[in-house]
């Protein structure tokens, strides 16, 4: 279902349109947080309407990379109790800054090289980006040396654009039938970044292909490998993905602020200034 461009939101925009950095207000207080906590809540709410789907079905994941221990600290007194981070030094980082707060998630949202993949065994309760054999395979030996377990989320590309990580459409039916092989793994879902476009419907078929892929595989999918999740979306079209069966949805920007770094910081392959961001 395609939201009405009638219904704007607070920064003037309509459900589901792309807007740019500048216009995330930076939140530097407690009542921002809260503030922007609860407008995001409240489009999270208004899009699951819009389709007919439980508001409660679709978990929040705050994204704090580059944001400093203090600002990730007020979003902890605002009700924040996981956060989502691209780079793995960075969140080891702030995990053991934060340490003294024993009811939280750290989830690992982009690419990881294997030579890191013993931090991420450390400390992270969830990985996002899963795409190959051989990072399941390291994940897997150094999660249980530490006796661990790690909720983990296949990377899918499903705009086909090269700067992209993430499993071809087509490869991952084989790539799930090898993951049992890694006991430490527990398989969530699926995950994805949309095409950075302004034209919502060709970002709209990103995520529609990734529901239909899930739904896909499911009838084949190895016994035990749980695909309910479909992690996609972000700050600039996350109502777009509720619409179309997103479980988790990354969110950074319109919760913090607009970051210093722009995303070519984490993606050096992307535009500087992409059309959607987390």
């Amino acid at each position: 279902m395609t939201p009405s461009t009638s219904d704007a939101d607070a920064t003037g925009t309509a459900p589901g349109s792309h807007i740019g950095r500048s216009h995330y207000p930076q939140a530097s207080t407690l009542e921002d947080l809260q503030r922007n906590l609860a407008a995001v809540q409240a489009r999270i709410t208004a899009a699951c309407q819009r389709v007919g789907r439980d508001p409660a079905s679709v978990r929040l994941l705050p994204v704090s990379k580059t944001m400093d221990e203090a600002r990730i600290r007020l979003s902890y007194a605002a009700g924040c109790r996981q956060w989502g981070e691209n780079k793995v030094q960075e969140a080891h980082r702030k995990w053991q800054a934060m340490a003294d707060l024993a009811d939280v998630r750290w989830s690992v949202i982009g690419h990881l090289q294997t030579n890191k993949a013993k931090l991420v065994a450390r400390f992270a309760t969830e990985f996002q980006a899963l795409d190959s054999l051989r990072l399941a395979q390291v994940l897997d030996q150094h999660l249980r040396a530490q006796g661990r377990v790690l909720d983990v989320f296949v990377q899918v590309n499903t705009s086909g654009e090269a700067s992209k990580y993430g499993l071809p459409p087509q490869d991952v039916a084989a790539f799930l039938q090898a993951l049992p092989a890694f006991p430490a793994l527990r398989v969530r879902g699926l995950m994805t970044l949309a095409l950075l476009s302004p034209e919502t419907a060709r970002v709209r078929q990103c995520f529609i292909g990734l529901r239909t892929l899930r739904d896909q595989l499911r009838a084949s999918a190895p016994a035990g490998l749980c695909l309910d999740g479909l992690s996609m979306g972000m700050s600039g079209d996350f109502e777009i993905a509720i619409e179309e069966g997103a479980t988790v949805v990354r969110v950074g920007q319109a919760i913090f602020g607009a970051r210093a770094l722009p995303d070519s910081h984490y993606w050096p392959n992307e535009p500087a200034e992409p059309a959607h961001q987390n």
